[in-house]
């Protein structure tokens, strides 16, 4: 999962990516060191980064 990658790319932190999502910073912290998660939960941050859910979990 590109999720941290693309999070660092848009000059975003985490606690900016969980306001800009409405996925707690835990879940994010969570995500970005394990890879997995909820499809709802993805689709809820590809949207906030603006990006496709493909790119975002290759």
């Amino acid at each position: 999962m590109k999720l941290k990658q693309i999070r660092i790319e848009q000059s975003l932190s985490i606690r900016a990516l969980s306001e800009l999502s409405g996925v707690p910073k835990r879940t994010i912290e969570d995500l970005e060191a394990r890879g997995d998660g909820r499809a709802s939960t993805l689709i809820k941050l590809a949207d906030a980064l603006h990006v496709s859910l493909d790119e975002l979990c290759r």
